[in-house]
């Protein structure tokens, strides 16, 4: 594709379960003018450790157009990224009910893609960028974390649970 048919959308990590973030976690995606809204969400949540994927998501345009899978929203397999043109804006929403909310800004537009960290031109939405520490989508800080207790206590030396397969790992 050519690099006319590219744009690079920053998507900025806004709150998530009703608490804003700071600082914002974030990703540069390369997206195809020809790729869906739902590719481009899928992409979004892949970037952003997202392991539990609920319906419905949405995409919330400047003008108030809704993409996404209800009844009342464009089909979001069927829209496409198309005419947004640098510095547009939008919203999206992952899991209504947890209300992850993120910031969409074309940052530019042509742009291409092969001048990335990609080097090359890459089929689906690809995330070529990221800052931020991310949080786990239902805020889990430990595997069996049930939220209801203390986590587990720290070693008395950060490497000291761990096996000896690298210097400095394991108990002297």
């Amino acid at each position: 594709m050519r690099r006319r048919n590219w744009l690079a959308i920053q998507v900025e990590l806004i709150a998530g379960h009703g608490q804003p973030l700071w600082p914002r976690p974030g990703r540069l995606f390369a997206v195809a003018r020809s790729h869906t809204f739902a590719e481009f969400g899928v992409a979004v949540d892949q970037a952003l450790a997202r392991w539990d994927v609920p319906q419905p998501a949405e995409f919330i345009l400047a003008d108030g157009v809704r993409i996404g899978r209800d009844k009342d929203t464009e089909d979001s397999t069927l829209a496409k990224i198309g005419e947004l043109n640098q510095g547009d804006r939008f919203a999206y929403v992952f899991d209504p009910e947890a209300r992850w909310e993120h910031l969409c800004t074309v940052v530019e537009r042509p742009f291409d893609p092969r001048k990335t960290r990609l080097r090359g031109t890459p089929e689906l939405p690809t995330p070529y960028w990221g800052w931020g520490s991310l949080p786990d989508q239902h805020g889990m800080r430990w595997p069996k974390d049930d939220g209801s207790k203390a986590g587990p206590r720290q070693p008395a030396q950060p490497y000291d649970d761990l096996p000896p397969l690298l210097p400095g790992w394991g108990s002297a």
